[in-house]
């Protein structure tokens, strides 16, 4: 039997609405006594007429998402080297056109956080993708533009990062609103997977596609596939209506003044906020250097190769350990552990443990132990869904969206200095040893933060989240 819900009040735009965990994890939202109006998300609705199951439904399309948005994002890191041949780059080009994409990633985290506090995630998620599908599917059309391909491709990277970087964030604020602490884990790993099925997809799909029609229609095929996504979430799922924001509501969500409510001293001088902003940018820096590089390493160091194998097999070995996480990680807690405890455990294994196989990966010459090392490495990294990913939610529910913005600002710009900084440590050393050297000790750095001063009681003192 489950424990009964706590229940929990929240200022609407000039409404009050009780919201109540369901049993399923997904709350659902009542406006008090001026009308009764039931926003259900994750539980039967009483009605004859809507019967499912909303939400695993929900759960189900948000990884289906974070997966296209991984389809989309690889892409280009599948493709650079058949790129790089093409329009003759070397290693410090293909770099800036692989870390263009973080430097507008790292642009709208808070903004995207804050946003999708104020006129919900779900909005914030259909109108972004929307749009980074369109940029995907056109890019190589760039290529007729002029003669400027660098430039053209690097810029059009740039806006793809600019739209997807409110995607993780805005995941933060729903899941935060309406997701129960103890079942926040295995819900945010499950749509976590996204991230590794996305590049699975994309590393087999993709390298058959790179080896039969060439580098364009890599691009061609995950942008089509995302916007039949959007299309059929706001047809299935939103109503079309729902996502015309008015000018007025758009300015009050971008809006971060004073009226927000949100306590910004409270919440960063807490030395626990800094140790998961920290601890997230670290593992998103290393995360995204590995995503990066990791097939350009496999087809210089070893030629003879397929890509479909190690750009496969790590991402498939990546889905059930993040599902395992998520369920340990639930359990654990069920069980009477602090939250705490298990989060910087799962960190443990998520930063630590995977950093010692990245180590390793530079120190063989057989193909099978390198794609086995990388595999481990990736796979354990997943534990992060578990550790940081879900800390944020437990610190501040009341702006999780925008806490996580300012955590994965911090990984974008990381993530641009990172994978940059690989390309030219392979210019200069000439050896792929430094890369994943880096990768262990940003790894290192963010751990052992998150041991010293991670803690998982909430910081915050929004007015509108008063608990009875």
């Amino acid at each position: 039997m489950h424990p009964l819900p706590r229940t929990v009040f929240a200022e609407g735009r000039s409404e009050r609405f009780l919201v109540l965990p369901s049993h399923k994890g997904f709350g659902h939202r009542a406006k008090l006594p001026s009308g009764l109006l039931i926003h259900c998300w994750g539980c039967r609705a009483s009605s004859v007429q809507d019967d499912r199951p909303e939400s695993r439904i929900w759960t189900i399309a948000l990884l289906l998402g974070t997966c296209l948005l991984y389809c989309t994002r690889v892409a280009l890191p599948i493709s650079v080297a058949a790129m790089s041949a093409h329009f003759d780059w070397d290693k410090r080009q293909s770099g800036i056109v692989l870390s263009s994409f973080f430097w507008g990633y790292c642009l709208t985290q808070i903004v995207g956080g804050h946003l999708s506090d104020r006129i919900g995630g779900e909005k914030v998620i259909l109108l972004s993708a929307s749009v980074w599908g369109s940029i995907t599917a056109i890019t190589p059309l760039l290529t007729y533009v002029g003669s400027a391909h660098l430039v053209l491709i690097a810029f059009s990277r740039f806006l793809m990062g600019l739209l997807q970087g409110v995607y993780f964030p805005a995941l933060a604020s729903l899941f935060s609103r309406k997701v129960r602490e103890n079942e926040r884990a295995f819900t945010y790993s499950t749509v976590g997977t996204g991230s590794q099925f996305g590049t699975l997809v994309m590393g087999a799909a993709g390298s058959l596609l790179l080896d039969w029609y060439g580098w364009k229609s890599v691009f061609y095929f995950s942008g089509a596939l995302t916007l039949l996504w959007v299309y059929c979430m706001r047809k299935y799922l939103v109503n079309g209506k729902e996502l015309i924001i008015p000018l007025e509501d758009l300015a009050k969500g971008l809006s971060l003044s004073k009226q927000t409510k949100v306590p910004w001293k409270q919440i960063f001088k807490k030395a626990p906020v800094w140790a998961v902003i920290t601890a997230q940018l670290c593992a998103a820096g290393s995360f995204f250097t590995l995503l990066s590089w990791l097939p350009t390493f496999f087809k210089e160091t070893f030629p003879d190769s397929k890509g479909w194998v190690f750009n496969v097999v790590p991402w498939l070995v990546a889905i059930p350990t993040s599902l395992f996480s998520g369920f340990l990680s639930d359990q654990f807690i069920n069980q009477g552990y602090k939250a705490i405890t298990v989060r910087k455990f799962m960190q443990v294994v998520g930063s630590g443990v995977s950093s010692m196989f990245a180590l390793c990966i530079g120190h063989t010459n057989s193909f099978c132990r390198a794609v086995v090392f990388a595999s481990a490495c990736v796979g354990l990294q997943a534990f992060n869904h578990s550790g940081i990913s879900v800390n944020i939610q437990d610190l501040a529910p009341s702006c999780a969206g925008l806490l996580f913005g300012v955590a994965n600002t911090g990984g974008a710009l990381l993530g641009v200095v990172c994978v940059y900084l690989a390309g030219h440590l392979i210019e200069i050393t000439g050896s792929w040893v430094s890369v994943f050297n880096l990768v262990a000790a940003v790894n290192a750095f963010g751990l052992c933060t998150f041991l010293i001063f991670g803690k998982a009681h909430r910081v915050d003192t929004d007015s509108a989240f008063v608990e009875l």
